[in-house]
């Protein structure tokens, strides 16, 4: 069987060489065994999370196929990818185009960003039956990347919440969000929504009624309950802070790393630490203690520390 790579050259598909999680485990090339070490450190970080937190989590519960439809599958280079939304999730959808598009797309920022998150264009892992489900998590090699909690949130927050041209998160959460934490609003913010405070938007998070209503949009719920790592072994766990190495290192193991590099560019938006402590600044020591609570497992499992600027009671 011939797959065709990104540049239309024959290749020859997976079978007799070796899939990337044989490559990741068994590394033949020294510059991966270094780089192996590292990501041992994270999964048994990821675990020990896990099990010291098992009594909180409740009993272990069976996935549904709902649970199952951030994991991004590439049947070519036996891959699985679970995407966080603010971490880089653009990016590697283009690169998960690019890897299952049998040649049709050979460099990922010619994929423009709305394209990369049509759910068409990517096959996700609850479109699969249970056996085939199975037999994936089992041989594929699964990752996703994760970013400092607070950090994201804030970048979600400026994303969703300060950009005129995100009315239909205004209108589905602002408008809400106005109505429940806002003494006095005026018509024209209720029926809006295109004006809301972080503070407004932390109280939102942590308002025990918001929890109980529906789950958390996909860009500010937790890496936690997005990815279920205690359920699903990852094998990788990048970092938004170390995204290029990270991502580079995957592609390498996929064996496409010669052809495919990962998208860099300086993004002079990006949220930064800085700008993550100047946010938080208004926000109660109360409120921040809660806010904390919520996102307590992300911090401990990705081995993120309390932020310094961090007032908890």
């Amino acid at each position: 069987v011939m797959r065709r790579n990104p540049f239309g050259m024959d290749i020859c598909c997976r079978k007799g060489s070796r899939s990337p999680l044989q490559e990741l485990y068994n590394p033949t090339q020294v510059s991966l065994s270094n780089t192996a070490i590292l990501h041992q450190i994270r999964r048994d970080q990821v675990t020990d999370t896990c099990r010291a937190n098992s009594v909180s989590s409740r009993k272990r519960r069976v996935l549904t196929p709902n649970d199952l439809k951030h994991l991004v599958v590439d049947e070519d280079h036996e891959m699985i990818y679970c995407y966080v939304p603010k971490v880089a999730c653009t990016n590697w959808k283009r690169v998960m185009m690019v890897l299952t598009g049998r040649g049709k797309y050979s460099d990922p920022m010619e994929i423009p960003a709305n394209e990369a998150h049509v759910s068409s264009n990517l096959k996700t892992l609850n479109q699969y039956s249970i056996p085939e489900i199975n037999h994936r998590l089992k041989n594929y090699m699964k990752f996703l990347f994760v970013r400092e909690p607070f950090e994201r949130l804030v970048s979600a927050y400026r994303n969703k919440f300060t950009q005129k041209y995100n009315t239909s998160f205004h209108k589905r959460y602002g408008t809400k969000i106005v109505r429940r934490q806002r003494k006095n609003a005026t018509q024209e913010a209720l029926r809006k929504g295109d004006d809301v405070k972080f503070e407004e938007f932390v109280a939102y998070l942590i308002d025990p009624h918001t929890q109980r209503e529906e789950p958390f949009n996909e860009h500010w719920q937790t890496v936690y309950s997005l990815c279920h790592p205690c359920h699903i072994h990852y094998d990788l766990i990048g970092k938004y802070e170390t995204l290029e190495e990270d991502s580079n290192y995957i592609l390498q193991l996929a064996g496409v790393g010669n052809y495919l590099k990962f998208p860099t560019y300086a993004k002079s938006t990006r949220t930064t630490d800085e700008m993550t402590t100047e946010f938080f600044q208004n926000i109660s020591s109360e409120h921040q203690t809660q806010l904390y609570e919520v996102y307590k497992l992300d911090f401990l499992m990705f081995n993120y520390s309390v932020p310094s600027y961090l007032k908890l009671e």
